[in-house]
C-alpha cells in the first residue's frame, strides 16, 4: 500500500473540567512524515481507548506527561508496517506501538513490537494479551501476591482489567471470586461467562451491604478499579492482613470535588492491611510469562474475554467517552481496518 500524503488524527484542543465533552477534541488532517533512519511508517488498524487517558488530559504533574494541546494524542495501537527504515521490520509486518489516535504514524523501531495474527486476533494485543491483561496478571501475582484459598473482590468486573483479574484469580486457586458491575446484564456476564462465584449491581443498593452479603466470611484481596465507595466497602470487608491492588479509581477521574469515601482508612491499622498502587509499566519483565500462561488459557477455553468495537477513527472520541461511562463490555477498541 502506498503511503498517503495526509491522514486524520485526534487532537486535544481544551482541557476538560469534569466530564470531557466532544468539543474538547478535534479530528484534523495532517501530513504523514517521511520515516528517518530507524523508523517505520505504520497504518493503524486498531486503537485502544483506556481510562488512564483521562488523567493525561489534565495539565498536572503525574507519572506520565499530559497530552499537549493541539497535538495528536497517544495510546496503544496495532498497525501494519507500510515502510521500514529499520532492520528487523518489513512492510506487511504487524506491530504494537504507543502512537494511536491517528490513521498513520511514524514510529521509532524501538517503540514497536512485532505481533502475530496467527497466534491471536490483532485486537487481543490491545486487551487480553496487552496492557490491560498484564495489569490484571501483575496486580494479582506481584502486588496482591495471591494465595490459594484467598477470597477475592474485583470492582469494575465487566471491564477489560476486572474481567480478566477475576478469571485469573479463579484459575490460580482463589476459593471465592466476587465482582461488582454497573448493570444486571453485566452481572450475568461476570457470573455466567467469566465464572465469578458471585457478583452484584452497584447501582442496585449500597456497595458495602451487597459486598457483605456476597462475602460473609470477608475478603483477602481487593482488586480496585473504581475507588470511592467500593474501596470503603472493601476496607470494611477485609480480613486481617488483606491486600488491595489500587489499579484505578474511575469513580473520581471526572470529579470536580474531592471524594467523600473512603472514610474508614483507620481500619488499615487494626487489620494490618496493605494497600499498594500499581502501574503496569513497572511489570514488563513479566511479559513472557504472562503471554505464555494467558494465551494457553485462551486456547484451552479456560479464560474468555469480550471486546466492544467502534468502527472508524471518526468515532474514537465517542468510544472513549462511552468507556468512561461504562458503556463497554470488556475492552473498548476502535477499529480502522476496512
Amino acid at each position: 500500500m502506498d503511503v498517503p500524503a495526509v491522514g486524520r488524527e485526534w487532537h486535544l484542543v481544551s482541557r476538560p473540567r469534569g466530564w470531557p465533552v466532544p468539543e474538547d477534541f478535534a479530528l484534523r488532517q495532517a501530513p504523514v512524515p517521511r520515516p528517518g533512519d530507524g523508523e517505520l511508517v505504520v497504518r493503524n488498524l486498531h486503537l485502544s481507548v483506556d481510562p488512564y487517558m483521562r488523567g493525561r488530559m489534565n495539565d498536572v504533574k503525574s507519572y506520565t506527561p499530559p497530552f499537549a494541546l493541539d497535538r495528536p494524542m497517544e495510546g496503544a495501537a496495532v498497525g501494519e508496517v507500510l515502510v521500514s527504515e529499520a532492520p528487523g521490520f518489513a512492510p506487511g509486518d504487524h506491530v504494537l506501538h504507543p502512537l494511536g489516535w491517528r490513521e498513520f504514524t511514524v514510529v521509532p523501531a524501538g517503540r514497536a513490537t512485532k505481533v502475530s495474527a496467527d497466534l491471536a486476533p490483532l485486537t487481543a494485543y490491545l486487551g487480553v494479551l496487552g496492557m490491560t491483561g498484564l495489569t490484571a496478571y501483575a496486580g494479582l501475582t506481584e502486588i496482591a501476591r495471591l494465595r490459594e484459598g484467598d477470597v477475592v473482590f474485583v470492582s469494575g468486573a465487566a471491564g477489560a482489567v476486572g474481567g480478566q483479574a477475576g478469571q485469573i484469580a479463579r484459575l490460580k486457586g482463589a476459593s471465592r471470586v466476587i465482582g461488582s458491575a454497573g448493570s444486571d446484564e453485566k452481572v450475568r456476564l461476570v457470573t455466567e461467562e467469566y465464572g465469578f462465584d458471585a457478583a452484584f449491581n452497584y447501582r442496585s443498593g449500597p456497595v458495602g451491604e451487597q459486598l457483605a452479603a456476597a462475602a460473609p466470611d470477608g475478603i483477602d484481596v481487593y482488586f480496585d478499579n473504581v475507588g470511592g465507595d467500593h474501596l470503603e466497602a472493601a476496607l470494611d470487608a477485609f480480613n486481617v492482613h488483606g491486600r488491595a491492588v489500587i489499579c484505578g479509581m474511575i469513580a473520581q477521574y471526572n470529579a470536580t470535588e474531592p471524594p467523600v469515601a473512603p472514610r474508614n482508612l483507620f481500619l488499615t491499622i487494626g487489620k494490618r492491611l496493605r494497600l499498594q498502587g500499581m502501574l503496569v509499566r513497572d511489570h514488563h519483565s513479566l511479559q513472557p510469562q504472562f503471554i505464555e500462561e494467558v494465551s494457553a488459557w485462551i486456547r484451552s477455553g479456560e479464560l474468555t474475554y469480550r471486546e466492544t468495537v467502534a468502527e472508524g477513527i471518526e468515532n474514537a472520541v465517542d468510544a472513549f467517552l462511552g468507556m468512561l461511562r461504562g458503556l463497554n463490555t470488556g475492552k473498548m477498541i476502535v477499529t480502522l481496518d476496512g
